[in-house]
């Protein structure tokens, strides 16, 4: 896989400077990358639709809430600020894809829920995204994901990070 032109200025600095490990820099260029790549093509997806990632898990956690989700249970599963989830929401809210409704049972407290345009919108999107996902580990037999699984779990250990 090509690096990024700024890794690749990186990972040459460090070989030049006989860093040890560059072949452990170079693996951590290539996943960031890879992961940047898929950032922008996943971007790419999504903008015909007016969506960002943000808007999109908002719509995704709404789809599985028939009864709606009170925005800071949104902003809490969507692992965002109040702030960020309240302008997400304004956005989805103005191209008509949510509305926000009285709780019916605390009439000061709000639910937001999906139009019949954002769930037109939302199984759309779905599809395509679950196709588009799929085929990025489609070349990868059971045996290689459960692998690939294992190996960025012993990566994400070393960041403190569990899966």
């Amino acid at each position: 896989m090509a690096l990024e032109q700024k890794y690749q200025a990186l990972l040459q600095e460090a070989q030049q400077r006989q860093l040890p490990d560059v072949q452990g820099i170079r693996l951590c260029f290539q996943t960031l990358s890879l992961a940047s790549a898929i950032d922008r093509d996943c971007a790419a997806l999504l903008a015909p639709y007016g969506l960002s990632e943000g808007r999109f898990v908002l719509l995704f956690l709404l789809n599985a809430a028939s009864e709606g989700l009170a925005p800071n249970v949104l902003a809490e599963q969507a692992g965002v600020t109040r702030a960020t989830v309240t302008g997400l929401l304004d956005g989805l809210e103005r191209d008509a894809l949510i509305e926000r409704k009285a709780d019916a049972s605390d009439r000061r407290a709000l639910r937001i829920c999906l139009t019949r345009k954002g769930k037109q919108v939302t199984k759309k999107v779905f599809d395509q995204h679950s196709r588009w996902i799929a085929g990025l580990f489609g070349n990868l037999s059971a045996p290689e994901r459960k692998q690939l699984t294992a190996l960025l779990d012993k990566v994400a250990a070393n960041l403190g990070v569990s899966s």
